[in-house]
């Protein structure tokens, strides 16, 4: 009796972009905080509006281009382990028969294409531009591979939340640096929402073949529990309050008005990641989610009105005195 085997179509053109995943490019949404902020505290004179949305949209080229490079392996890589995955299995990489050498040029372009631009807008944002590709390798590619390493994963995927922030910020002050604490707000911040997407991976693949499939579609998925995982949450949620916490304090008190929304914000993801076949598994579907798409805007809003609206009563939060009371009967 003979055994036949199925053998995948040969990919084509649109296959090749789609592991590039320009429907990912939505992700780049967080290099507007970075020009947002880079234009509110640079304090650098009148902007030339012209040069910086040429330097943005050269900008928003590099942000593409390198990262639908890192897509291309990772999806290229990981189309044996996607195989186990229940939906991530229709990734044209599983189901179609790929050139190696198709992939690696594709790559190979996309790479020099996006540094080569980069190196265009100064030295700050050309290094920012090697890390987020270095970054990318490390994270895909053996003998490194952090995605295949508990919590390192997280770690190492959520750094392109602070990198885009930068490219963002240098796009429009390329000679000074942002302030630490909100790189690290950012980076704690884009590990939540890492974390929580591991939150709901792990209970997909529970609920759709039980505990034996975790390692089979990634080693890190053997080590994590929901319990770890959710544990996990909390802690980058709480390290982003602590570093927005100093950088509020440093230079915009009035920024804690916004607060209880960026917190509603968090328990909003992490509500969704804990709801069975939820977005959070596919963040570039957040934009189907109205809710948190208006939740985000008017938080965003909030913080635009702050930064020209004083509230003087709000001083006496970064006063080091004590607080003096009556000694009447």
């Amino acid at each position: 009796m003979s055994v036949t085997h199925y053998a995948p179509p040969s990919a084509g053109l649109a296959d090749y972009i789609a592991i590039a995943r320009p429907d990912h490019w939505i992700k780049h949404v967080l290099i507007v905080p970075g020009v947002a902020f880079a234009m509110i505290m640079a304090g650098t004179g009148p902007v030339d509006y012209a040069t910086v949305g040429e330097r943005l949209l050269a900008c928003l080229f590099v942000a593409m281009a390198l990262s639908s490079a890192n897509y291309t392996i990772n999806e290229w890589l990981d189309a044996p382990f996607d195989a186990m995955h229940p939906t991530k299995r229709a990734r044209p990489a599983v189901q179609t028969a790929m050139s190696p050498s198709i992939v690696f040029a594709q790559y190979i372009l996309l790479t020099g294409v996006g540094l080569l631009v980069a190196n265009q807008l100064g030295r700050s944002f050309a290094l920012t531009a090697v890390v987020f590709a270095a970054f990318g390798v490390i994270y895909n590619v053996r003998p490194i591979r952090a995605k295949d390493r508990a919590f390192l994963d997280v770690i190492v995927e959520s750094l392109n939340n602070p990198l885009r922030f930068l490219f963002g910020w240098f796009a429009v002050v390329p000679h000074i640096a942002p302030p630490i604490s909100i790189l690290l707000a950012y980076w704690f911040g884009g590990a939540f929402l890492m974390a929580a997407k591991r939150v709901s991976e792990h209970r997909a693949i529970v609920e759709a073949g039980g505990t034996a499939n975790l390692a089979a579609y990634r080693p890190s998925f053997a080590v994590y529990t929901h319990s770890s995982l959710v544990t996990s949450c909390l802690v980058y949620a709480q390290g982003f309050a602590f570093m927005m916490a100093i950088f509020l304090i440093k230079y915009r008190i009035e920024y804690i008005v916004a607060i209880p929304f960026l917190i509603a914000l968090f328990a909003a993801y992490m509500r969704l990641a804990l709801t069975p076949d939820s977005a959070a598994a596919r963040p570039e579907e957040l934009m189907r989610q109205p809710s948190m798409l208006i939740a985000a805007a008017v938080t965003m809003a909030l913080f635009g009105i702050l930064t020209f609206v004083d509230l003087p009563l709000l001083n006496s939060l970064t006063s080091s005195d004590l607080i003096r009371l009556s000694t009447g009967h």
